[in-house]
């Protein structure tokens, strides 16, 4: 990571009560986590979000929750990266992954969007694509029996299932612990260590 004076931790998903615990807020609910590990409330509001200034591991950063609908969410974390002058490098993205198996983690660095409309939107409003992101599989609705594809939409903004409901926790955990991670080491020692899991 690079030499701004503070890093952004920012999680996707949407704001309000009805979409708490769906797959799309994954990214939400790590925040969350990783606020409560270290004694926090994420109870300050600007740029459309709402976050909290702490150090974790040594390092000045925002814990960051985008209140804009998730395919808007560039648009706060480019302001908080404005005003604070972080470089995009030094910003971790965590969202929810369809290409990905449910809680299975993969960590990549400036990569495309991938089809995931709230990393489209940040790399659309930074014009590049240096972020670090934390991808969380949360799976992908399986066709139907008639060869139709589930409603993608309806999937993700839908709750999580009771077998994921028992995993969510630990999928969670390991999510906090790569962010961890990639605050003490390199992205690279990150990839090798949560990629392969």
């Amino acid at each position: 990571m690079s030499g701004s004076k503070f890093k952004i931790i920012a999680g996707l998903g949407n704001p309000g009560k009805n979409y708490a615990q769906t797959r799309h807020n994954i990214g939400f609910l790590t925040i969350e986590a990783l606020a409560l590990k270290s004694s926090l409330l994420i109870d300050q509001t600007r740029f459309d979000s709402e976050y909290v200034k702490t150090r974790i591991k040594g390092v000045s950063l925002f814990l960051v929750k985008p209140l804009t609908y998730m395919n808007k969410s560039g648009f706060p974390i480019h302001r908080f990266a404005s005003y604070y002058k972080v470089a995009m490098e030094d910003i971790i993205i965590i969202h929810d992954d369809m290409d990905l198996d449910f809680g299975k983690i993969k960590i990549v660095k400036s990569r495309g969007h991938g089809g995931h409309n709230g990393v489209r939107s940040i790399l659309n409003a930074f014009g590049k694509k240096d972020c670090i992101r934390i991808r969380i599989g949360v799976g992908h609705p399986k066709s139907q029996e008639n060869g139709h594809q589930k409603d993608i939409t309806g999937y993700v903004l839908g709750d999580f299932s009771k077998d994921e409901k028992k995993m969510l926790d630990s999928v969670i955990d390991t999510a906090c612990n790569a962010c961890f991670h990639l605050l003490e080491n390199s992205v690279t020692s990150a990839m090798n260590l949560f990629n392969h899991r």
